[in-house]
């Protein structure tokens, strides 16, 4: 008896689901009227998105991390050189190097995919990983 009142309420409840969607689904010469102005949603539509690639162009999405032991008798991996770059190559290079009792943490600026100061092997390993070479 449970089985069926559960087997008629889920009946029940699709159709109401179904109802509830086909109005949805219907199209009427109203909807079809509304077609003519499609190129000029279109050309809006293709001037936003051009805007938003400038946009996403000059986001840091280009990112790489290198791990490496910066001295010799130390392990884990612990230090580590990231590169958070837009698509033009500019951004920064951050480098926490990990010694036994200390840990020192730097940053340089990058432009047009170079830095103005020396890089090191592994700044410019993470660099390149984020170049995508």
């Amino acid at each position: 008896m449970n089985t069926a009142l559960s087997v008629l309420a889920l009946l029940v409840a699709l159709v109401a689901l179904v109802l509830q969607l086909l109005p949805r689904f219907r199209r009427t010469e109203n909807d079809l009227a509304d077609v003519s102005d499609l190129p000029e949603d279109a050309l809006g539509l293709r001037h936003e998105v051009a805007a938003l690639r400038a946009e996403a162009a000059s986001a840091l999405k280009n990112i790489a991390v290198v791990r490496y032991d910066a001295f010799e008798g130390t392990g884990g991996q612990l230090s580590w050189s990231l590169a958070l770059v837009d698509d033009y190559g500019t951004g920064t290079v951050l480098t926490s190097i990990h010694g036994r009792t200390e840990a020192r943490t730097y940053a340089k600026s990058i432009e047009g995919w170079a830095c103005d100061q020396p890089l090191s092997l592994q700044e410019t390993e993470a660099l390149a990983y984020a170049r995508g070479r």
